[in-house]
């Protein structure tokens, strides 16, 4: 026979509740409350007893009267524009994996890079209770900041760092990591470049990377061609398709670069399927640093991006403003180039 006595639920299954906790431990419910909503508040000795009664009886709080007395329902959302992209993924198993050892749960919406579908995803997330909410970039639906700070929810950019702007954001700078690929490509020779980039829609990520990029080629005199500035969907058969159109002509480039690392992989699968050698006859560079870059033969000369450290960032940030601290509001994280074989100079005419 249990040694817990416990209240029938609706379904006339038995529960134990808050009041066997504290009995079983020896404590008062107030304690126990005390330990369900901010353990460090509580003893170690306490904490190991409460601990141990839980773990034996399968006891969960419920989360509704935990909301009612805390005014937190430690829930934070995210809204991404696709879970198609191989790095919002990445970012966010990083970030759930956080906000779990925090005792948060992640609540997750994606947008289509659609900032009216970002505005009514952010409306349901508010009306489900998030104490914060994680947004991708700083475009957006001029009315969700208002709906924001209105219901006080706490918010914060990631994928890019502005100070110069009133918002937290955690990630790096694009421009200047995309003025960095530039620079390398034109280091080594080339002056014949083409970019393919990503579609430029409410995203500014791929806006600064761009204008980066395009910026050290106009200074080195071999700014992108008609036709050689081309921008395509976040897939292998649109970017072999621009790669295609760029390399059937007698002029070609010497050098492309792209705007993440699925695009870099379509344009160079589609090269080599036409007869390039790269890097001899063709070098390409891309963006993010996916899993595969470094497994392609050749493998991808690319900028790595932080994407783990990024999302645990801003997950930190959200978790210790609610906790009443007050962390850094722009916080830059630091990119790298990855030299690999994809690259060389241009071949010799």
């Amino acid at each position: 026979m249990s040694r817990f006595k416990s209240e029938k639920s609706a379904s006339g299954a038995r529960s134990i509740g808050i009041r066997d906790i504290a009995r079983s431990a020896g404590v008062s419910t107030a304690t126990v409350s005390r330990f369900l909503n901010k353990p460090e508040s509580v003893g170690a000795d306490l904490r190991d007893k409460i601990s141990r009664v839980i773990d034996e009886t399968g006891y969960i709080p419920h989360a509704s009267a935990r909301a009612l007395s805390s005014r937190r329902t430690r829930t934070i959302g995210a809204i991404v524009p696709t879970v198609d992209n191989a790095m919002f993924a990445q970012g966010l198993q990083a970030l759930q994996s956080y906000l779990a050892t925090k005792d948060y749960l992640l609540l997750l919406a994606t947008n289509e890079y659609d900032i009216d579908v970002e505005l009514q995803q952010a409306r349901n997330l508010v009306a489900r209770g998030i104490d914060a909410l994680i947004l991708r970039g700083d475009e957006r639906h001029p009315i969700l900041r208002r709906l924001l700070e209105t219901n006080g929810i706490p918010f914060v950019n990631v994928g890019l760092c502005e100070p110069a702007k009133p918002y937290p954001s955690v990630g790096v700078d694009n421009y200047e990591a995309g003025r960095v690929l530039a620079r390398y490509i034109t280091d080594l020779g080339h002056r014949r470049v083409a970019v393919v980039a990503a579609h430029q829609r409410n995203n500014d990520r791929a806006q600064a990377r761009l204008r980066g990029i395009i910026e050290v080629l106009e200074q080195q005199a071999c700014a992108p061609g008609p036709g050689w500035q081309l921008q395509v969907d976040y897939n292998l058969a649109d970017a072999g398709d621009a790669a295609r159109i760029l390399l059937q002509g007698e002029s070609r480039p010497t050098a492309i670069i792209c705007g993440n690392d699925v695009i870099a992989y379509g344009v160079m699968l589609a090269a080599i399927r036409m007869g390039c050698d790269v890097p001899r006859d063709l070098s390409v560079v891309g963006f993010d640093d996916l899993d595969w870059s470094r497994h392609l033969l050749p493998s991808l000369t690319t900028i790595h991006m932080p994407t783990n450290e990024i999302w645990v960032r801003a997950g930190r940030y959200l978790v210790d403003l609610l906790a009443g601290q007050a962390p850094i509001k722009h916080q830059q994280v630091d990119f790298s180039l990855v030299l690999r074989e994809s690259t060389a100079p241009p071949p010799k005419t």
